[in-house]
């Protein structure tokens, strides 16, 4: 199936209209959804719109949130997100960190009370287009196992840089700190195929190829996978998420991050306040003059794309590509849905009155 991304995303708005949310708010959801699917992010695209229905049907995200600044300098704050979806939160801090930036060289804003922001890319985006390096990071519902842990204690907690660039594309570094992030199980079990050896272990600790473990018990790995190959290092990194994104701004950590999944309850006594997220934004010019630093990333971009490949038909690439270069095929082609996510589409257009079949039509 393939659908017109606009029309998509005008579709994904109303049905965040008729469960409560603002035409602003709704709008934003879907743009940061639709977003996901044209990077090929198909993971945190329309596929996990289902996933926060149930959320709000279950009383855990809050669609006509106040958002209150709990303390602020001039350069950061705290957000308290008062349960709201993380999908409206993050680019409403994102802002703040902006403006922030025009005024003191740098915005950084820490966000409690909140819910899944899906993809980090499109928050950081916002800074680069505005002549800033943008930074996005947010814990998760644990998943992963520490460096010699046998125990989920973190999120796949990804880390995302958007650097702007001359006539070269903004550089993008949009990665989890596991050894794979859950998405790509999830593609994985979809399409029934073995996941590579070091993304995953049983409930015992053993080595699984078989993505459906994760929902029997088992734990994803750290980046790095063992400590022989650097899992520390993604422990680390992961850890630095977890705490920049819920110790530090008032909400839940380590295991007591809320699941996305409706029907798993936070865990009682928990420390903080739903999920936790951090952007920032800094401008360039406070460090070098703008056109000169843009010339210097084209630079940069173009020099590493000339770096010698190990294999002729794989020429080395900069981060953002493959997702960029998706997005300008499928704004064109249209964005390609499996079975399982159109027909979960068709019956949330059924629920809710608004049948996607009349805002697109899909072709095989």
């Amino acid at each position: 199936m393939v659908v017109n991304h606009a029309q998509l995303q005008n579709w994904v708005s109303q049905i965040f209209i008729k469960n409560g949310f603002s035409q602003e708010d709704s709008n934003c959801c879907a743009e940061v959804l639709v977003h996901a699917d044209l990077r090929g992010i198909d993971s945190h695209g329309v596929a996990r719109l289902s996933g926060y229905l149930r959320l709000i049907k279950d009383g855990r995200i809050n669609p006509k949130p106040n958002f209150k600044i709990v303390r602020e300098t001039p350069s950061t704050a705290t957000l308290d997100a008062d349960a709201g979806i993380g999908l409206v939160s993050a680019p409403y801090a994102m802002k703040l960190a902006i403006e922030k930036a025009k005024i003191a060289g740098s915005g950084w804003v820490a966000i409690a009370n909140s819910n899944h922001f899906g993809i980090a890319g499109h928050h950081t985006l916002m800074a680069a287009a505005q002549d800033m390096i943008g930074y996005a990071i947010t814990n998760a519902s644990p998943l992963v196992t520490p460096a010699l842990g046998a125990e989920r204690m973190l999120g796949t907690n990804p880390i995302c840089y958007a650097i702007p660039a001359g006539d070269e594309p903004t550089f993008v570094l949009d990665m989890a700190t596991s050894a794979a992030s859950n998405g790509k199980l999830e593609i994985a079990e979809r399409a029934e195929k073995q996941i590579p050896e070091g993304w995953l272990v049983n409930k015992d600790g053993s080595p699984s190829t078989n993505p459906g473990e994760l929902k029997n018990g088992g734990m994803v790995l750290t980046l790095g996978s063992d400590m022989a190959h650097g899992s520390y290092k993604g422990y680390g990194l992961s850890a630095m998420v977890d705490i920049f994104s819920g110790v530090l701004s008032g909400a839940n950590y380590g295991p007591w991050v809320p699941p996305f999944v409706s029907f798993l309850n936070p865990l009682e006594n928990s420390p903080g306040k739903g999920i936790g997220h951090f952007v920032g934004a800094w401008r360039v010019d406070g460090f070098r003059d703008i056109q000169e630093f843009k010339d210097n990333m084209d630079i940069w971009i173009r020099r590493f794309r000339q770096t010698i490949p190990n294999e002729p038909n794989h020429p080395v690439q900069i981060p953002g590509d493959n997702e960029r270069l998706e997005a300008e095929k499928r704004r064109l082609n249209g964005v390609p849905l499996v079975k399982k996510v159109w027909d979960d589409l068709i019956s949330i257009g059924y629920e809710f009155e608004n049948p996607i079949n009349q805002y697109a039509e899909p072709t095989t």
